[in-house]
This record gives C-alpha cells, structure tokens and sequence, in this order.
C-alpha cells in the first residue's frame, strides 16, 4: 500500500471522534448506474455495492473482510463433521415494509440462490443438498465438507428476500418476477429504494426496522437518506465535490489522489482492497462478428503478457499506489500463492512468442474501455505504445458502462479493460469466475482447462488447510501458463470525501458501508 493510504484502521477512527450525529442526506457521485438489483441474478459491481446496502446476510463480512461475523443469524455453528451448519435467526428481525423475517424467508432465499438456473454464483452453494427451516432455527445440510461454506453465507447473493412479496410481484417465471421485484426491491439492510431514475439518479432511505444499533444504542442507520448521482466522467464528478455538490465520490482517477490529499476540505482516502487490474480477453478462435481471434494462440496471449512493462503501468496509471498482479487473485485473497511469478517485461521473448505463432508482422486487436475514465484512458494508451513495439496494434472502443458490460455479457468483444473485487474470504469466487468455464465461461473469456477443472472441485470438497492451499497453488500456475487475460496491476479503493464525512468505510471485498456514516454539523 502507497505512503498515502490511510489503513483501515485510520479510515475508521474519522468517523469515531465524536459522537455521531443523526438524520441528513448524503450526496454521493457513481461512476455508472446499477442494472438490476437483484442478489442471485447479478455479476456486476455496479449493482453489488447497491445490494449490500439493501438487502442483509445472514453472516457479515468483518471490517477487514477477511472473516465473517453475525448478521441476520444471531449465532452459527458448523457439525464436527463439516457437513451441518446450523444458524439461529435474531428475534424481531424485519424487512423494510415491516413484514417479519422468518426463517421460511431464508430457505426460500438460499434455495433461489442455488438454484442451477440462478445467476452466475450457484457455485458458491454447490454443496448445499438441502435447507431445512422451523422456528428461528435454519440448518443447511452440505453433501460434503466445504471450506467456503460460511464466508458464502456472507456473501451479497444469498441476501435475504421476502418470499411472498416476491412471489406477488408480476410474471409467469422466476427471471420475469426478478426483473419486477427489482424495480421496487424490498429487503432488510440498513437501506431502502426510495426514488431510481435510471441513467440519472438514486435514492435511498433509511430503512426504519433495521435491527443493527448504533454507538447512541438507536437503530442505524445515522442518514436519513442516501443520494447517488450518477455521473460517468471523473473530472466532473471532482468538480461537484469541490464545489460541495457531492459529499463523497468513487473511483477517483489515481492520478488525482496527491491533488486532493493536499486539499483542506477534502479527506482523499485509500482502502485496502482485493481489487486487481486486468485486461480480459476473448479466448475463442472466433469472434461475434465471424472473424479469426489471433487471441486463441496461448503464445499470443503470453506475448502479451511479457510485453506490458507493469512498472511503467503503476507510475503512469496509479501514480505509483498500485502494485504488480502475480497471479489471476489478489495477494489479498486467501490462499494466494506468494511464490508466484508473474510475467517479467520481456519485449524480445513477446517477439519471439508472436513470431512462433504466425504474427511476425503483428495484427491489430480491440479493447473495449470506458469513455470518461481517465485511468482506463491511461492505461489503455500506455499499452497501445508498448504492444505497438511488438508489432501489435491496439483499437480502443470507448462506451458507456452499460454498453460495454452488455457487449461483454454477449461475449462480443476481443479485449475489455477489467477489474475484479473479491465478495468472499475465499479464492472459490474468482476461481469459479475467472478460472472455470461455468456459467460465466471463465470471465467470458471461453477458456477451459481440464486440469484447473478437476482442481477447482477438489478444492472445493478440501478441509486439510495445507491440501487446499497446495491445489490452488497449481491452478494459479496452470492459469498463468494458459494466460487468458493480461495481468496488470493490484489497487486501493480511491474514495473522496468531503471533511464532514464520518464513519464512511469501504471493505476490502469492495462493500460500499453506509450504515454507520453522518455528517457532522
């Protein structure tokens, strides 16, 4: 982590010198628009960082995100056999109509969350073979020990729903139903959906049934309401926080991050985080349109990769705060592999490589970026000028958020800009996402690997700590060795916010926390 950053620590005690004040609105500017709130059948981080706030888990990520603590289950407790996790739900507990939280609720929740047809995280639930519910008691029997069993329950998809509010809503199937739900979501987190106009806005109230309490023992949260502007160019965003129109903005450009540190009204802060920078790409030996994908060639993809000078990357990108990716998973991720390598800049290996596969003379590949993101627009120009010393010609097609996540979503793209954030203390969600051709055909990309496969599942049934942390060590090897995407650079969470800001928290598995957050007098 940069000099600069603060630590979580530090973040945290902003918001604890003083007593806590209540009611307010708080202004806060997005980068894009969520898509679709709905836990289960979502993969994206615009509408990850919303859901967290709307709907309520039955365990919680710790501030460190690296265990988990009690949420909607007051207590949990695992069999000695690895096989039966029994959880007790807390008394009165309330959805943001006043409805009660039953446990009928939860095993509807985690059923619809482990359905195969539902979304792209089912794995995560894939050792569940049945949910049983009575009273305030919830057991979920496994069919075999899973290891990541109790972070999953941590984790946004299996957000608790309320069944015959979502049964009630219009449509003839699930995914109908969903889409209708989530116009008007109703969950039990700290938060409601007051007012969304898409493209433009959101509002969120304060959800007044919460059961978490704050340091004056009143029910959180502090903010009356929340307000998300949305607002896809970076400078404009900083603009309306230096002119007091926005109280906190996301994903300030790294290149900003020394300008208003030094700024007086503004408190610029880094979180820790699990997020790495990568450039995916389409694995297939053909493209949408019907054209031959150079990028199917494992030695095109590692020339690629030996020919991005990541150090470069960091001080032109992120201003020397990012550090470079070793592997497909964050250093911050369980069980990452500290003996892996990486790619060492080696323009004339990059060559060789690309010579060997039939590209002496080079060819001309496209990304796709996000316009108004000036990192995206650095990184991409800085590779254009290192990829062009090996002969390979970079095209950036620049869209807005929801554009290029549908195009990828289509599989209709060569190569995106990309980022990743653990959800779960756990490598099972990046490797099932990036790594396994499932429901999301590892990132989109097409790859597959019988080896990575075999491993993923065995590691998934594996308990002996030593055991599991040697199988993925080989599966990160096979993937660097496969390269199917462009490993970049790990980053901090650049938030901006105004002085009067306290309690604000971004957790290293990407969370946005608003719960605790007031604004001082």
């Amino acid at each position: 982590m940069s000099r600069i950053a603060l630590s979580l620590a530090a973040a945290l005690t902003v918001g604890q010198a003083f007593a806590a004040t209540r009611g307010g609105q708080m202004t806060f500017g997005r980068y894009a628009d969520s898509l679709f709130l709905d836990p289960v059948l979502n993969d994206a981080n615009l509408d990850i960082w919303i859901l967290t706030n709307l709907y309520d888990t039955l365990l919680q990520p710790t501030a460190d995100g690296k265990s988990v603590q009690p949420g909607l289950a007051s207590n949990y407790s695992l069999s000695k056999d690895g096989k039966t996790l029994s959880m007790t739900l807390r008394p009165g507990i309330k959805f943001a109509d006043g409805s009660p939280i039953t446990s009928a609720d939860v095993k509807w929740s985690l059923d619809r969350a482990r359905n195969p047809d539902n979304g792209a995280w089912v794995g995560l639930l894939g050792s569940i073979s049945n949910v049983a519910a009575s009273g305030n008691k919830v057991t979920v029997t496994l069919k075999n020990p899973d290891p990541s069993i109790i972070p999953a329950m941590a984790t946004f998809n299996t957000g608790i729903m309320p069944q015959k509010l979502f049964n009630a809503a219009p449509g003839k199937n699930d995914a109908e139903k969903a889409k209708a739900f989530a116009e008007k979501p109703v969950g039990s987190g700290p938060f409601v959906l007051s007012e969304w106009k898409r493209g433009s806005y959101m509002v969120l109230k304060r959800n007044p049934y919460y059961w978490k309490m704050g340091e004056d023992k009143k029910a959180l949260p502090y903010l009356d309401s929340l307000r998300f502007e949305i607002i896809p160019d970076d400078n404009t965003r900083i603009l309306k926080l230096q002119a007091g129109e926005l109280q906190g903005a996301e994903f300030i450009p790294l290149s900003r991050v020394a300008e208003l540190k030094a700024s007086p009204k503004i408190n610029m802060v880094l979180f820790p985080s699990t997020k790495v920078n990568d450039i995916i790409m389409n694995n297939r030996p053909k493209l949408k349109d019907g054209s031959a994908n150079p990028l199917s060639d494992v030695r095109v993809r590692q020339a690629l990769n030996y020919a991005v000078n990541r150090d470069a990357l960091i001080q032109l990108v992120t201003f020397g705060t990012g550090k470079p990716m070793k592997s497909f998973m964050s250093s911050g991720t369980p069980l990452f592999d500290p003996a892996q390598k990486g790619f060492n800049y080696d323009p004339e290996k990059a060559k060789a490589l690309l010579k060997a596969a039939g590209y002496g003379n080079g060819f001309e590949v496209t990304t796709l970026a996000i316009s108004g993101s000036a990192d995206d627009l650095a990184l991409t120009t800085a590779l254009q000028q290192m990829w062009g010393a090996v002969g390979v010609r970079l095209k950036i097609e620049q869209l807005d958020a929801a554009t290029r996540t549908a195009r990828y979503r289509a599989n209709d793209f060569q190569m995106r800009t990309g980022a990743w954030t653990d959800d779960i203390a756990d490598p099972s969600e990046i490797t099932g996402y990036y790594a396994v051709n499932g429901d999301t055909e590892a990132a989109h990309t097409g790859f597959t690997d019988p080896a990575i496969e075999k491993l993923f599942i065995q590691s998934q049934q594996e308990t002996d700590k030593t055991k599991r942390a040697a199988q993925y060590r080989q599966i990160q090897t096979l993937y660097a060795a496969a390269s199917p995407t462009i490993f970049l650079f790990e980053t901090p969470y650049a938030v901006a916010l105004l002085n009067n800001v306290k309690g604000f928290n971004q957790i290293p598995l990407g969370n946005n926390i608003f719960e605790a957050t007031w604004l001082a007098k």
